[in-house]
């Protein structure tokens, strides 16, 4: 190795060890100073740790550099490196937001006091005490709340205070709403959502209020939807009016029995009941629905008659109806016109008698008015009663998805341009979520798989989504918290104890804590923050389970849940209300026929049995009607002991103390007999026009606590 090696190495040595100092006198030349052999072993030791414990004398220092090969400065792609060097950590923002929460908590920093409306005033309006003080940093509420984001960065006087007093917000509410500014979270319920939706309003948060409006949409009866309607409406939330307005008119006849109905003003049952799309099972129920809201006040609303029967289509009521209930009304009602103001009421009452004559007329000779609106038929909006079947095992693993429509009585076809899965699956878990229908792992006819398909309702489309971190078959699924639990399951070789959630805002699997047994064939139901995993068939003790175990999402953890009074395999899950049903299921070759109803903790057997023992059949409620949907079932003629089902039995549960007693076979059967087949509700396509953008649900979100994301 000669004297430029040498030199070349004490460069390299130069710049690694940073030994070039003042760069002011950097352009003056200094000859470097030649480097002695005795030298070499300390520039290596420096610059390549560890190499003196090979090298322990100078011909094996010499012979080391020697070794070296030259060092050329390489061309460095700055892009590429910066790719390479960028860091994730997911948690990250999770992490900043908690340790930000919490110092608000603290008051930490924080640099503006929010104070609430007070909330006791006297009769005067004045208050008796001061609102609640609610701490925060600034910069945290501008970047996450359009209101705040103009009232600070704008010349307002309360962008220099340090307390910013807010109207017409109490202290809970203002305190939830900071909350969920930071932590993203907020939990829903029936005594605070009215509260909330209106600091939305006022806060200009939009997400929320979309929350807010959807728990209140699933929230929706024959007794709350006017009230709700006007709610909307004062509030400027055109989706949610829309809904409201979209279920009065399909719940008319259930609406005009509730004592709201009678609160209604004139203006408003006009405007109603001129509605094309109003859902009234024949126009004789909206001559009695104005009669009841008339004779509810007879003095007062009398005079409002002619003006509502105007708007009656009462030329559609059938001739029989016409004579024998309208006309000995009209007597009736010309007496008391009479008895009250015989002048200007004999005009009016002539108003609906001539009414009554056009009715007749339309019925003895046929005639009508074209151009008048008492002559054109309702054309009312169909609810959301269509039933998705996806897959199912028919005797072997099928593509198929096939809607039934509940009103009609029939199957659907060409409805969303609805094509079938793109492979083969049966013993899947279906759910839906966010308007959504997802099909979760399931058996392909020759493998279990882990792939989730979904059902886009916008262009009736199917396509994949992320895959599950294990094969599951015969598992359940449920949504909870804005997240698709999946519980359960075969792997191909084993029963499983594992679950696993799917978050659709990041797109990925995550598992969850284990169950304390396995459960395959598991049926699954989701109430407000809980997962119930129902019974199952236990691989180990090879069994099958009474047992449930119950998922807190807030907690994060699974719980001993009440025990069964039979053990249930392959059992339908279903929920209403606040109860969970199971029907049917089999223990070892015993198929049931027999159900039971979770409510208030304890399983209660006071349902009547199935006509036909089932078990891997599909159960969901509509309304307050119980469906049981095909499924495999015991005869003594067939050879194996099994056979997949095509019938479809009913049954009414509106009260579990008034039961029927005996379950009702639906007319219409499935287009092939099936089990193992994944069942959902599905909105009509003029669901989301209709309604604005928002979907019906699986369980009522009255009935439970929205924990919203």
């Amino acid at each position: 190795m000669g004297s430029e090696r040498r030199q070349e190495f004490r460069e390299l040595w130069l710049v690694n060890d940073g030994e070039q100092n003042d760069r002011k006198n950097s352009a003056r030349q200094e000859k470097p100073r030649s480097v002695g052999e005795d030298e070499v072993g300390s520039i290596i030791s420096r610059t390549y740790p560890g190499a003196m414990n090979h090298a322990r004398t100078e011909s094996d220092m010499l012979s080391g550099i020697a070794e070296l090969e030259p060092i050329k400065p390489a061309p460095v792609n700055i892009a590429a490196v910066e790719d390479a060097s960028v860091y994730r950590d997911d948690n990250h923002f999770a992490t900043s937001f908690k340790q930000l929460c919490a110092m608000r908590k603290d008051g930490q920093l924080c640099d503006v006091v929010l104070i609430s409306d007070p909330e006791d005033r006297d009769k005067g309006g004045k208050s008796r005490y001061f609102g609640k003080e609610v701490h925060a940093h600034r910069c945290i509420l501008v970047a996450s709340c359009p209101y705040f984001a103009a009232m600070f960065s704008s010349s307002m006087v309360e962008s220099e205070r340090k307390s910013i007093h807010l109207k017409d917000i109490d202290g809970d509410t203002l305190e939830a709403v900071i909350d969920y500014i930071y932590t993203g979270k907020l939990k829903i319920t029936e005594s605070n959502v009215q509260k909330l939706f209106t600091a939305s309003s006022i806060f200009q948060m939009s997400s929320l209020q979309d929350a807010c409006g959807g728990y209140l949409r699933d929230q929706l009866d024959p007794s709350n939807c006017l009230g709700i309607a006007q709610f909307a409406k004062s509030h400027g939330c055109m989706k949610l009016h829309s809904a409201a307005n979209c279920y009065i008119r399909q719940h008319f006849w259930e609406l005009a029995n509730c004592e709201e109905f009678l609160a209604l003003s004139k203006d408003r049952l006009s405007e109603l009941i001129s509605f094309d799309h109003l859902n009234t099972n024949g126009e004789e129920k909206v001559y009695e629905a104005v009669l009841r809201w008339v004779n509810h006040d007879k003095e007062k609303r009398t005079s409002c008659l002619p003006e509502l029967m105007s708007h009656v289509r009462i030329s559609l009521v059938s001739r029989q109806y016409l004579t024998k209930r309208v006309s000995s009304f009209t007597r009736d009602l010309y007496d008391f016109f009479v008895r009250i103001d015989p002048d200007p009421l004999l005009r009016r009452s002539s108003e609906c008698k001539d009414y009554l004559l056009e009715a007749y007329r339309y019925h003895l000779t046929g005639s009508f008015d074209e151009d008048c609106e008492r002559f054109r038929p309702r054309m009312p909006v169909a609810p959301t009663r269509l039933i998705m079947l996806v897959g199912g095992q028919a005797p072997k693993a099928i593509a198929n998805v096939d809607v039934l429509d509940f009103d009609a009585g029939s199957w659907v076809s060409g409805i969303y341009n609805l094509k079938n899965l793109s492979q083969r699956r049966c013993r899947c878990g279906v759910t839906e979520l966010n308007g959504m229908i997802y099909a979760v792992g399931g058996f392909n006819g020759s493998m279990r798989v882990r792939t989730t398909d979904v059902f886009n309702v916008d262009n009736g489309s199917w396509y994949g989504a992320a895959v599950m971190n294990e094969r599951r078959s015969t598992l359940g699924v449920g949504t909870a918290g804005g997240r698709i639990y999946a519980v359960g399951g075969y792997d191909g070789n084993t029963g499983l104890c594992t679950s696993e959630a799917f978050d659709p805002r990041t797109g990925e699997w995550t598992f969850l804590p284990p169950m304390s047994v396995r459960r395959s064939s598991v049926g699954v139901a989701a109430l407000g923050d809980y997962i119930y995993a129902i019974g199952g068939f236990d691989g180990n003790c090879k069994q099958s389970l009474d047992t449930v175990e119950i998922f807190d999402i807030r907690l994060n953890q699974w719980i001993p849940g009440p025990t069964m009074n039979l053990k249930r395999s392959g059992a339908a899950i279903a929920t209403f209300g606040r109860c969970v049903v199971a029907v049917g299921g089999h223990d070892g070759p015993d198929i049931r026929s027999s159900a039971e109803v979770l409510a208030n903790g304890v399983w209660q057997q006071c349902l009547p049995e199935t006509n036909v023992p089932r078990r891997n059949a599909s159960a969901l409620c509509i309304d307050s009607t119980l469906y049981v949907i095909g499924g495999k079932a015991f005869f003594s003629h067939c050879e194996d002991g099994r056979m997949n089902l095509d019938t479809i039995e009913s049954l009414d549960i509106a009260s579990l103390k008034n039961i029927p007693k005996s379950w009702v076979e639906v007319g219409v059967r499935l287009r092939q007999a099936k089990s193992y087949c994944g069942a959902c509700l599905l909105p009509k396509p003029l669901g989301k026009e209709v309604y604005g953008g928002y979907y019906q649900a699986n369980v009522r979100a009255s009935e439970k606590n929205l924990l919203y994301y």
